[in-house]
């Protein structure tokens, strides 16, 4: 959410833009760390018990469907999904940086197009798989899940009309938003542990039926994109006063987002590491 992200050098001084321009460095920085550390934990949680043939232990990571029994093509969606989700988080981060933009057009070209058809068969499994394979706790937290993949759909439909029209602002303003949507279910994981560590597991319970347990899959891609767009409308003002206030959000986001990636890392991801 940085203007080095869309393009545009921050300034050096410490002016209300530079100000604005650090604190979206500064977030994209903890959420490229987490998203990483995110991929690290896919890879090795799931390619060695599945190279061994240990499918039965994907549901040591703390699933609520992983593996069943007689349910091959269900496995098959499933690790498919977990899977490529680890490439949408590695190639994601790398679509926003602008060194790879402007050194690697090609580069960026290609993985753009495959970021957005991975995406897509993303969105479209993971509603499947609430839906139809039962991949659930409740039906409030699957029905956020569910808008947070049609929204998926929509964003990348317009990031891809903007990109072959070649209105590369928009196509920008478009694939950040693509960006968030696509990473709903590692922000309910970050949002999760912020929480639980912020408030002592206030409203959560094991079944995943307490109040905060429902809100947050709705919070985990409401509450980015509307930080996302209130940063573009800040950084396009002339309002000093804004892109302060802005900045200060941003920044305290950033803290909740390390907050988050730390409490995830130590107690969902690092553990179910079998490399």
């Amino acid at each position: 959410m940085s203007d080095r992200i869309s393009g545009q050098a921050p300034s050096r001084r410490l002016t209300p833009q530079a100000l604005l321009a650090g604190s979206g460095v500064l977030w994209f920085a903890i959420a490229a760390a987490g998203q990483w550390l995110f991929t690290y934990y896919i890879l090795g949680a799931y390619i060695p018990r599945t190279a061994s043939g240990a499918y039965e232990r994907w549901n040591e990571t703390g699933l609520i469907d992983g593996y069943v029994q007689g349910d091959w093509l269900g496995n098959l969606g499933f690790i498919s999904h977990v899977l490529l989700a680890a490439f949408v988080s590695l190639a994601g981060v790398l679509q926003l940086l602008p060194v790879i933009r402007r050194r690697f057009p090609a580069f960026h070209r290609w993985t753009g197009r495959a970021y957005m058809s991975v995406a897509v068969f993303l969105a479209v499994g993971g509603i499947i798989l609430i839906w139809v394979r039962g991949t659930r706790m409740n039906d409030w937290a699957a029905l956020g899940t569910t808008i947070d993949g049609l929204l998926i759909l929509i964003t990348a439909a317009f990031t891809l009309r903007f990109a072959i029209a070649r209105q590369i602002d928009k196509h920008r303003r478009w694939a950040m938003r693509l960006f968030l949507v696509v990473n709903g279910v590692w922000f309910v994981r970050v949002a999760y542990m912020a929480w639980a560590i912020a408030s002592g597991g206030a409203g959560m319970s094991r079944s995943l039926s307490g109040p905060a347990d429902i809100l947050i899959p709705y919070a985990a891609f409401l509450i980015p994109l509307t930080l996302l767009e209130l940063y573009q409308r800040a950084r396009d003002s002339r309002s000093s006063a804004f892109k302060l206030v802005l900045a200060g959000v941003i920044t305290a986001g950033a803290g909740v987002t390390a907050l988050g990636v730390f409490g995830a890392w130590i107690m969902m991801w690092s553990p179910n590491i079998a490399f």
